[in-house]
């Protein structure tokens, strides 16, 4: 790892301890580095957000941690709380219409698992906790794309060349795709991570209205047919908004 990146995380670690504040000197005694150069590191670190300068005078400056790590550890636990929350849900809709169950998460310009139920047919698809793929293949990362700003959407969609396993990806079909999973509510894909399935997904909102996860069923096409996708749609639809009430969430008719 590059050594500038490890000394700053020295200093940010001697606040594990308990300090409220430390000083310039205090920190480079504690990291054992020279004052010039942790006094380098800590204007980097205080102009990012990560430590706030307290104190001052000709002879010290003393700094304590920035709001940026109380925004990192909310992003956190939102993830672990959605995680938390939901999977019991999904263990119940996986046993009512039996078919595989997964929660996705937007990771930075991708979509991650991070979590999974597995149904009890002889389905083994390409997805895994901790996988994380392009946020422009499958129901749960396009449902995901919808649902952010439209800078950040174009960003994504605009890529210099959309990768894709199993089908081409025109721009112009994706972005009409975007605006149409926007205005269902929900998003539906066929064969995108694995031939012969199709994937359903519907949003997670917590109490801020956002959406912060895709509730997503994935299973071998021929059984997403008729009164069973009927069906398939509705219990996914209720339990996405099981669980985004547990989160906090209040829908308009609910106001």
């Amino acid at each position: 790892m590059n050594q500038s990146v490890m000394k700053a995380l020295k200093i940010v670690e001697l606040f594990r301890e308990g300090a409220q504040e430390l000083s310039l000197k205090e920190i480079s005694n504690q990291a054992k580095m020279p004052k010039p150069t942790a006094y380098r590191l800590l204007t980097t670190l205080e102009q990012n957000g990560y430590l706030n300068k307290t104190k001052e005078t000709e002879h010290d400056v003393k700094y304590q941690l920035g709001l940026k790590f109380l925004e990192l550890g909310n992003l956190v636990s939102d993830r672990l709380e959605v995680r938390g929350i939901a999977l019991p849900y999904m263990e119940k809709l996986a046993k009512e219409i039996n078919e595989v169950i997964h929660l996705v998460i937007v990771n930075q310009n991708e979509a991650t698992y991070i979590e999974k139920v597995e149904s009890s047919r002889a389905l083994r698809l390409n997805t895994r906790i901790g996988r994380s793929v392009p946020l422009y293949i499958g129901s749960g990362p396009k449902l995901l794309l919808a649902f952010l700003t439209s800078e950040r959407q174009e960003t994504i969609i605009n890529q210099s060349e959309l990768i894709s396993t199993h089908h081409p990806i025109n721009k112009e079909q994706l972005k009409e795709e975007v605006k149409q999973i926007q205005k269902n509510g929900y998003a539906y894909s066929i064969g995108e991570q694995d031939e012969d399935t199709t994937g359903i997904s519907y949003p997670i909102y917590n109490f801020q209205q956002k959406v912060v996860a895709a509730l997503a069923v994935s299973g071998l096409s021929s059984h997403f047919e008729g009164i069973n996708l009927e069906l398939i749609k509705q219990e996914t639809a209720k339990t996405a908004a099981e669980i985004s009430q547990k989160l906090g969430y209040q829908s308009a008719d609910q106001d």
